[in-house]
């Protein structure tokens, strides 16, 4: 084939990329001139021809597999650079018919790609690096700030999980991670040891306190048949208040003693709630008496005869005094009441000895007698100074006599209740 891609003499077969001469040389071009790729001495020329193209269509594949694993990062960088090479080694020396010289090209260009694609690995390994590292130090804050607890309960799960999840981050440089490393190891063995003295110290804590417990038991069973009910009642409560402070007990024996305990607690208290249950039908019965007097003593009001209401009131009161004690809930209010009454009755009395008071009957008159001839005096001094056209006299004139007029409007109703 010519330059210009027409068939030579000589050729038996051709097509854009090569050609098969009459002797049965195959022949592949290149921007650099014709290359022989191989020899065809059987069947038909053209089949020889489009054999050789299969192998370029094979190699074609090649690339374009390469492309796509590199486009999609399914193969490493440095793995397919070394591919690339490889072809482009098989490219420059195939055995083929085609564009061999844009097979080239592409695989060229596919070594940018797959350059960029480096950049991009070392980047993420350098984002992952960074995020790694920035996990692995919030880790390591994290477990010495568990350390520095005394949270023995969950803590020690805490620490399990940080652990594992340490092992799941990709390793830093060996500095870095040994030094981090080394932190939450400190941490983590720091908060063991203090844990296993804390739960020494617990086991230690609660066999005192069984010891204490079962003492304290054996108090409230022989308090159990008591009825020295008051004392023995704040004995009771000295105990619980001992068994709350005592702490608790190894689990296996807590259960029990507390069942001994409240079943010493609850006979005591049971026969007293039974004695209690008699004295406060009792009390009932004492309410329902006071409460009758209650009926008479405030049939009294309003008092009308203060002298028959007092005598009447004293017998009330000395049989209310002769009934005993009512509930507790119940006396503030009958109190309350009774002395209601006996307020009222005794108001009453001090009113009518008021009434029959003379002297201070002629007192209340003297004041209303004073208090006129000083508001005559001053009406007339207020008449003087605004004649005289004195108006700050005429003003405290008339001050004056606004306070007088109060003062013996009070003065008259307190002569009033005198019956004047």
């Amino acid at each position: 084939m010519s330059e210009a891609g027409i068939p030579s003499s000589g050729s038996v077969a051709f097509n854009e990329w090569g050609r098969v001469s009459a002797d049965g040389t195959v022949y592949v071009r290149t921007p650099d001139g014709e290359r022989v790729v191989g020899s065809w001495q059987t069947d038909a020329p053209e089949d020889g021809l489009a054999f050789f193209a299969r192998r370029f269509a094979d190699l074609q594949t090649q690339v374009s597999l390469l492309e796509q694993r590199v486009a999609s990062g399914a193969t490493a960088p440095d793995a397919a650079a070394a591919a690339a090479r490889r072809l482009d080694e098989q490219v420059a020396s195939a055995a083929a018919v085609g564009d061999l010289q844009g097979l080239h090209a592409r695989l060229e260009a596919l070594g940018s790609t797959i350059e960029q694609r480096r950049e991009e690995r070392r980047a993420e390994r350098a984002a992952a690096a960074q995020a790694s590292q920035a996990r692995k130090t919030a880790i390591v804050e994290e477990a010495e700030q568990i350390a520095s607890s005394t949270d023995w309960r969950t803590g020690v799960g805490r620490f399990a999980e940080l652990l594992e999840e340490w092992k799941q981050l990709p390793r830093l440089d060996r500095p870095s991670d040994d030094a981090l490393w080394h932190r939450f190891s400190a941490a983590r063995t720091g908060y063991m040891r203090a844990r296993k003295a804390h739960l020494a110290e617990v086991a230690e804590q609660r066999e005192a306190a069984r010891q204490a417990k079962e003492q304290i038991v054996a108090e409230a069973e022989r308090l159990a048949t008591s009825s020295d009910w008051g004392p023995t009642s704040a004995a009771m409560r000295e105990l619980m208040s001992r068994w709350k402070a005592a702490g608790r007990a190894p689990r296996q024996v807590e259960d029990e003693l507390w069942a001994r305990f409240r079943a010493a607690q609850d006979a005591f208290f049971t026969a007293r709630q039974q004695v209690n249950a008699q004295r406060d039908a009792e009390l009932g019965r004492n309410l329902q008496a006071k409460q009758e007097l209650l009926v008479q003593a405030e049939a009294l009001l309003p008092v009308r005869d203060p002298k028959a209401a007092r005598s009447a009131l004293r017998g009330l009161q000395e049989r209310w005094g002769e009934v005993g004690r009512v509930p507790r809930e119940s006396m503030r209010e009958i109190d309350r009441r009774m002395r209601a009454v006996e307020e009222a009755v005794g108001a009453a009395v001090d009113d009518a000895w008021r009434r029959s008071n003379p002297e201070a009957r002629r007192r209340a008159e003297s004041t209303v007698s004073q208090l006129r001839e000083s508001i005559d005096s001053l009406q007339r001094r207020a008449e003087s100074a605004a004649a005289a056209g004195d108006e700050r006299a005429r003003g405290e004139a008339e001050e004056a006599l606004r306070a007088r007029r109060e003062w013996l409007a009070q003065a008259e109703r307190t002569l009033a209740e005198f019956g004047g």
